[in-house]
C-alpha cells in the first residue's frame, strides 16, 4: 500500500512550480494540492532576470510566441501544445541568444504542459506522451539556464508525467526521454556547483527539485549515475537553506528523502545530514501544518525509521509535536490520510516505537 500512499489527496497535481524570487514583489500566491504534498503556486510576470542575464529583456521575445504562452490555460487543447511552431520559437530563442539564454521560455512551455494535465486531473497518457516527446527532441537544455528555469522545467515535466515510463514504450521515445532528463540533471548539477554569488538557489527550488526526483523514481525511472549525482549535489543545500523552508517544503522534502531511501535501500551522509537539518523545523513550524502536511510527515518519518533512521532526540521531538495534531485536526483528514496515518503508526510500533499516550 505504501508505495504510492504518502499524502495522496485523491486528485492529480494542480500546482505551478514557477516560484517567487526575492525581487518579484508583485507575484501572487495560492496554495494547491499535490498528489504527494502541497506546494505553493506563484504566477509571475515575464521579466528580466537580474545578474548575468540583465540584458535579456522580455521585449526581445517574439510577440506571437508570447501569445502562445498566454493562450495556454486550463481549457487548452493538447494539440495546441504540440504545434511545431511553438518548438520552432523555442529553438530560435535558444539559438539567437546562445550561451546567454536563461531558459525562461522553455520553463514557461513546460508549465503549460503541466497546466493541461492539471486541468485534465491526470498525467499524460501514453499516446499524448509519445506525441509530445517527438516534439521535445529539439527541447535543448544548456548550462546557461538559470535556477528558476531549470527547477520549473524539471518539476513541471515530472508532474505532467512526461518522464513516466510506459509499457510498452517506443525506443525513440525512451531515448529522447532519457536524453532530456540527463541534460536537465547535468545543468542542475552545474548550477549547484557554481560559486555562491553566481547562483540563485533558493529553498522552494530545492524542495521542488528533490520532490520531482523522488517522484521520478517512484514512477519507475532508473537511478542513473547523473541522477544520483544530482541528488548528492542538491542535498547539502538543504542544510544551507533550512532557515527558509516553509511547512509544505519541509513535508515534501522529508517525503522525498523517505522515497529516495526506500528506492535506493541505502542512506548517504548527505541524506542523513539533510534529515537532521529538517527534523527540528517540524517542531518549530508545527502550528502551521495542515492535515496533508501532518500525514506526509508522519508517513515519511515512519518510512525513514523503516529504512534505518535512528530515533534521535530530534526525531522524537518532531514525532511528539506531530501526534497531538492528529487528534486536533481529525475532522480534516480524508480517507486516504487516515489510511496513511494508521499505516505510519503501525510501522513506527513495528520498528520499536513505544506506544506512548500520544500515539495511542
Amino acid at each position: 500500500m505504501d508505495r504510492n500512499s504518502a499524502g495522496i489527496s485523491g486528485q492529480y497535481t494542480r500546482s505551478n512550480n514557477d516560484y517567487n524570487r526575492p525581487d518579484d514583489h508583485a507575484a501572487s500566491s495560492r496554495r494547491v494540492q499535490y498528489r504527494h504534498g502541497t506546494v505553493e503556486q506563484w504566477d509571475n510576470p515575464l521579466r528580466a532576470t537580474p545578474g548575468r542575464n540583465e540584458f535579456y529583456h522580455s521585449s526581445d521575445a517574439c510577440s506571437s510566441q508570447n501569445l502562445m504562452f498566454r493562450s495556454v490555460n486550463s481549457a487548452q487543447d493538447f494539440n495546441t501544445l504540440t504545434r511545431q511552431e511553438i518548438m520552432d520559437g523555442l529553438v530560435s530563442k535558444s539559438y539567437r541568444f546562445g550561451d546567454r539564454y536563461d531558459g525562461r521560455h522553455h520553463g514557461q512551455y513546460a508549465s503549460s504542459i503541466k497546466k493541461y494535465t492539471s486541468a485534465s486531473k491526470r498525467p499524460l497518457n501514453r499516446a499524448e506522451q509519445s506525441q509530445l516527446i517527438r516534439l521535445l527532441q529539439n527541447f535543448s537544455v544548456t548550462r546557461s539556464w538559470n535556477w528558476r528555469s531549470l527547477t520549473t522545467t524539471l518539476h513541471s515535466l515530472t508532474s505532467a508525467g512526461v518522464f513516466t515510463p510506459h509499457n510498452p514504450m517506443d525506443e525513440r521515445v525512451k531515448l529522447t526521454q532519457a536524453n532530456l532528463l540527463s541534460t536537465l540533471l547535468d545543468a542542475i548539477i552545474f548550477n549547484c556547483n557554481q560559486k555562491p554569488e553566481a547562483r540563485d538557489i533558493d529553498a522552494r527550488g530545492i524542495a521542488n527539485l528533490l520532490w520531482a526526483m523522488a517522484k521520478l523514481v517512484d514512477n519507475g525511472q532508473e537511478r542513473t549515475p547523473v541522477f544520483n549525482e544530482a541528488v548528492a549535489t542538491l542535498l547539502p543545500h538543504v542544510n544551507g537553506q533550512k532557515a527558509n523552508f516553509k511547512p509544505q517544503g519541509i513535508a515534501n522534502l522529508l517525503w522525498a528523502m523517505a522515497k529516495l531511501v526506500d528506492n535506493e535501500k541505502k542512506r548517504t551522509p548527505e541524506l542523513n545530514e539533510a534529515v537532521a537539518a529538517l527534523l527540528p523545523l517540524v517542531h518549530e513550524q508545527k502550528d502551521q501544518l495542515n492535515a496533508q502536511g501532518i500525514t506526509n510527515l508522519l508517513w515519511a518519518m515512519a518510512k525513514l525509521v523503516d529504512s534505518g533512521q535512528g530515533q534521535t532526540p530530534e526525531f522524537n521531538e518532531a514525532m511528539a509535536s506531530l501526534l497531538p495534531l492528529v487528534n486536533a485536526q481529525k475532522d480534516q483528514f480524508i480517507p486516504q490520510h487516515i489510511a496513511n496515518l494508521l499505516w505510519a503508526m503501525a510501522k513506527l510500533v513495528d520498528n520499536g516505537r513505544k506506544q506512548t499516550p500520544g500515539l495511542k
